[in-house]
C-alpha cells in the first residue's frame, strides 16, 4: 500500500483506538513502537502499523533498524508503505504476513 493510500490515524484516533492517554501514545512514537509522521501540520500514524488494539508485535524491531540506518522518519514511512521488489510486497505487509525476517535483512542492505 502506498503512503498516499493508508488510512492515517492521528494521536485522538489513536488514544481512542489504543485506549491510552496522548502521553502514552506519544510514548510509544517515542519508543519506536509506533512511527508518525506529520501530514498537513497532523501527527499520524498509518493504521497498518496496529494489530487490533496494539501496535504490530514486529514493528519496533524494524523502525529501530531504519533509524540506526540513518533513515529519517519520513524516509522510513515512505520504505515501510511502498512496494519493495525485494519482498514483493510493502514492508509492512510482509510484516503483517510474519516475514519479519526477511523485512529487515533487506532493510539491513539498504544501509551498506
Amino acid at each position: 500500500m502506498a503512503a498516499d493510500s493508508a488510512r492515517w490515524l492521528t494521536v485522538p484516533d489513536l488514544v481512542e483506538r489504543l485506549g491510552l492517554s496522548p502521553s502514552k501514545v506519544r510514548r510509544l512514537i517515542e519508543e519506536r513502537q509506533l512511527l508518525a509522521v506529520r501530514r498537513d501540520g497532523v501527527l499520524v500514524v498509518p493504521e497498518e502499523f496496529l494489530d487490533g488494539a496494539e501496535p504490530l508485535k514486529d514493528l519496533r524491531g524494524t523502525l529501530v533498524l531504519l533509524a540506526d540506518d540513518g533513515f529519517s522518519d519520513d524516509e522510513a514511512m515512505q520504505w515501510m508503505l511502498e512496494r519493495d521488489d525485494t519482498l514483493e510486497a510493502s514492508p509492512i505487509a510482509a510484516l503483517r504476513a510474519g516475514r519479519k525476517a526477511e523485512v529487515r535483512r533487506v532493510a539491513q542492505a539498504l544501509a551498506l
